[in-house]
């Protein structure tokens, strides 16, 4: 199966991508340039791909960079925080949806918010 991974390097998203990756499946962890260089999330997503992670560069500003990314998997998981600011991830979370319904192929979304 392939799995798209979206909040990855969080507290609950570097879980399941290493569960994801245990389990065989095919894993893609979105890569967000608003990380910029934040040494540990970079880090962590190179030792994501030292495993086997597919790193997909998209940004929540550039809906068409997610479609992309949405259309190479057949299901979704988001563990986007909202540690921040809740309504802010309640935003991203609208905008996954957004290209996941553009995008048109998938069938199963999981999604978590964890605060």
């Amino acid at each position: 199966m392939r799995v798209l991974v979206v909040g990855g390097t969080g507290y609950l998203g570097k879980r399941i991508v290493k569960a994801s990756l245990l389990e065989g499946h095919e894993t893609y962890v979105v890569q967000r340039p608003e990380i910029g260089l934040d040494i540990e999330k970079l880090q962590l997503l190179l030792s994501f791909k030292r495993q086997g992670a597919i790193l997909v560069p998209a940004s929540f500003s550039d809906i068409q960079s997610l479609v992309d990314a949405v259309k190479r998997v057949d299901v979704v998981i988001s563990a986007l925080s909202g540690v921040h600011f809740r309504s802010h991830s309640i935003l991203l979370q609208l905008k996954l949806v957004e290209a996941i319904q553009a995008a048109g192929n998938i069938k199963v979304v999981f999604s978590f918010n964890f605060h």
